[in-house]
């Protein structure tokens, strides 16, 4: 299983935010239900973070069309590395996550009053990912 991690900055209007944030969700799931990708969205403060788990083929001609989302800009790739487990993320073929105590606590920890996923190196990254993996997924 291949696992790729991304941070973006968002390019909303304010009074179209909550609709983006549909669309894009709605496109992902059916996208990434036909090509088996698995995975978790969080948006905070402006920024995206996403963690994409399927096949490699499949997770990077995803993430070469997410590169074109005029949705969002300054696409980072945080992380890309080939996991032996299934993926943590099996009953979501995108989870969403936004504002959420605990990650914003998470960020507080790593000296940040916003989300800001650019500030994850390897390690954190990892506890990153443990805290999403049992987040209950949010509503919009």
């Amino acid at each position: 299983m291949y696992q790729l991690c991304y941070a973006s900055q968002a390019k909303f209007q304010p009074e179209t935010l909550l609709q983006d944030l549909r669309d894009i969700l709605s496109e992902a799931r059916d996208f990434n239900v036909k090509l088996k990708i698995k995975g978790v969205l969080c948006y905070a403060d402006g920024c995206f973070f996403q963690c994409l788990e399927g096949e490699q083929d499949s997770v990077l001609n995803l993430l070469n069309k997410i590169e074109k989302d005029q949705r969002h800009s300054d696409l980072t790739i945080l992380s890309q590395q080939y996991i032996l487990s299934d993926s943590h993320f099996s009953d979501w073929s995108m989870k969403y996550i936004g504002r959420h105590s605990e990650v914003h606590h998470y960020f507080e920890q790593l000296g940040s009053s916003k989300f800001n996923p650019l500030l994850l190196q390897y390690e954190s990254l990892q506890h990153f990912l443990q805290l999403l993996y049992r987040i209950p997924e949010q509503q919009l």
